[in-house]
């Protein structure tokens, strides 16, 4: 296509020149030569053509199959525009050699006026080519391209407007000028002869050319430029493996390079967010993030949630590891699902013991109110839990919440007397029939329809403590509350 739009702009500019030229020139425009010329273009034309067709058709191979290029194929596409580029100009400078040769006897003035008609030619013909090129072969050059230092196919933004203002400002504007010099000088075009007709047709040449090359290498740069701004819209939206094709070595590739590597670092960062989250809690995570790597933390009102199992030793010494995993797996599965219900937060995996902590990070209101509601339904759902069994303890008051440890080494974790005392409630809890028991401070925090379901069991100073303890227990959960 390239080709032969600079062949007609080529004849639209010489043509009305026919009989304005000085008489050397005439041989020029002979039958001989225009037939000449016409067969050189059609050659010219098939030549470009087949290269073009075995190219890609070798490029297509691979592509159309979805296969990996190898080494070679990879090489024969980052240099198609290279190699494109110098098929164009040779098929015309080969063109302007025959020429010449045909009409060397007409001496000087013929030579050079096919020297500039050829220079013309070549100059349009080959930053068309390599414009038109650059769209088509977009997603080859994606699926052949593994590193961006490889995508050495196409100039960048600067170079693409700087070639169009040549071919379309520069070019015609010199063209022009050496109408003009050699039609007073008498050179080529007689002093005699007009050269209004053959400066129009440059002119028009020289819009379409313009237009053309504008509509070109704007949609060259708009086209990317748009998938990187759709593909972002899909980032917005959540979708966070999106990419974009990576095509070409210049401003524009480097942008979609980055952006690649920008939504590569998003999705891994979600992806270490998702992980952390899991260790720690999703709340936790998100303060991390926002607090960076402060040790920070504060005292806070929170009721804790002890649960701790029975037997899980005797059960490891008569099941295999793995037995014994699966048995605890289904078992935090249990706690996990529960906790999260009412906005708890998962402190800690002891070994066969969990500490689930309601109100921290995160302020949460009723956080009393949802620890005894999640400590109840754990007593009934554990209680159809095999092989093992298990006690509940809950307590509330004021705890440090917050990081400690060293400062590349830290744990989000709540330290204070309710966690004692929670964990010694649920020791005592094992030896009584519904393994659940909570203390006086946690009820008192409870709102009225929490408290109703609970009664008290006795005062007793616990394991470890100082201080006696009021313990209630579920009133009516599914058993019959007798010790």
């Amino acid at each position: 296509m390239a080709q032969i739009l600079a062949g007609i702009e080529l004849t639209a500019i010489a043509l009305p020149l026919r009989g304005e030229t000085v008489a050397d020139i005439h041989a020029v425009f002979s039958p001989t030569t225009l037939i000449a010329g016409a067969v050189l273009a059609v050659l010219g034309i098939a030549t470009v053509t087949v290269y073009a067709v075995l190219k890609i058709e070798t490029s297509l191979t691979w592509f159309a199959a979805a296969a990996e290029p190898s080494p070679s194929q990879r090489e024969s596409v980052r240099k198609f525009a290279r190699h494109q580029t110098m098929v164009v100009m040779t098929t015309w400078l080969v063109s302007g050699a025959v020429l010449i040769v045909f009409n060397y006897q007409a001496g000087a003035p013929a030579v050079m006026f096919i020297l500039l008609a050829v220079m013309f030619g070549a100059a349009t013909a080959s930053g068309a080519a390599l414009l038109f090129t650059q769209r088509t072969l977009r997603p080859i050059i994606a699926a052949a391209t593994t590193d961006f230092d490889e995508c050495d196919t196409t100039p960048g933004v600067l170079a693409r407007l700087l070639a169009m203002w040549l071919l379309c400002t520069a070019l015609p504007t010199v063209g022009i000028a050496v109408l003009v010099v050699m039609h007073a000088r008498g050179w080529i075009v007689a002093k005699t002869g007009s050269i209004e007709v053959p400066v129009v047709m440059l002119c028009l040449v020289s819009l379409l050319v313009g237009l053309r090359g504008m509509i070109v290498v704007s949609r060259s740069v708009s086209d990317p430029v748009r998938e990187v701004v759709d593909a972002m819209a899909d980032v917005e939206q959540g979708r966070i493996n999106t990419s974009v094709d990576v095509y070409e070595r210049s401003e524009i590739g480097r942008l979609q390079t980055g952006f690649n590597r920008m939504v590569a670092g998003l999705a891994e960062r979600d992806r270490l967010h998702d992980l952390f989250g899991r260790y720690v809690g999703s709340d936790v995570a998100r303060r991390a993030i926002v607090e960076g790597q402060s040790l920070s933390g504060d005292v806070r009102e929170v009721a804790i949630l002890f649960i701790d199992l029975v037997g899980s030793t005797q059960l490891a010494q008569a099941r295999s590891p793995a037995q014994v995993a699966e048995v605890l797996n289904h078992f935090f599965r249990i706690v996990v699902a529960a906790v999260d219900e009412r906005h708890g937060l998962i402190n800690k995996f002891q070994g066969d013991a969990v500490l689930a902590v309601f109100g921290a990070p995160l302020p949460t209101p009723g956080s009393a109110s949802n620890a005894l509601a999640t400590a109840r339904a754990l007593g009934l759902a554990l209680r159809q839990l095999p092989l093992v069994d298990f006690g509940i303890g809950v307590s509330a008051g004021q705890v440090f919440a917050g990081n400690i440890g060293a400062e590349h080494r830290y744990e989000y974790t709540v330290i204070g007397d309710p966690v004692n005392e929670a964990a010694r409630l649920a020791d005592r809890a094992k030896s009584i029939a519904g393994r659940l028991l909570c203390s006086d401070a946690v009820l008192r925090r409870a709102n009225d329809v929490e408290r109703r379901r609970w009664i008290a069991t006795g005062s007793e100073t616990l394991r470890g403590r100082l201080a006696a303890t009021q313990m209630f227990k579920p009133c009516n959960d599914g058993y019959d509350g007798q010790e």
